[in-house]
C-alpha cells in the first residue's frame, strides 16, 4: 500500500507508513471517501478500493510456457503435446483434479 504522503510502498496491512510514520488511508476512487487500509471495498459506495485485485495477469511469451510444461511433466508426455500442438492448441476443457496427501 503507498503512502499518501511521500509515496514509500508499505505491505499490505500496514497502518502507519513505516517511511514518514504518517496514518496510512486509502481514498475511494469514485467517491474520494476515505477507508481504512485493510477494506476491500468502499465503506461509503461499495466500490472496490484494490487496484491489485482487478488488474490481469501478464501474458506469457511461448517460450516461458514451454518452460513451464516441461518443468511440471514427464519429458515423454510433454514431447507428446508439442508434436500435436497445432491440433490442440487454443482448445479448452474443463477438467476436474483431485489432490491428496494420505497418511499411513
Amino acid at each position: 500500500m503507498q503512502c499518501p504522503e511521500c509515496q514509500f510502498n508499505n505491505p499490505e496491512g500496514m497502518k502507519f507508513c513505516g517511511e514518514c510514520g504518517c496514518e496510512i488511508k486509502s481514498a475511494c476512487p469514485q467517491c474520494h471517501f476515505t477507508n481504512p487500509p485493510n477494506f476491500k471495498f468502499c465503506g461509503e459506495c461499495g466500490a472496490r478500493l484494490s487496484a491489485q485485485e482487478k488488474s490481469q495477469p501478464k501474458e506469457l511469451s511461448l517460450e516461458d510456457k514451454l518452460d513451464k510444461l516441461q518443468r511440471y511433466l514427464p519429458k515423454g508426455v510433454t514431447e507428446k503435446i508439442l508434436a500435436q500442438r497445432g491440433r490442440i492448441e487454443g482448445e479448452r476443457k474443463h477438467i476436474t483434479v483431485l489432490f491428496c496427501d494420505l497418511v499411513g
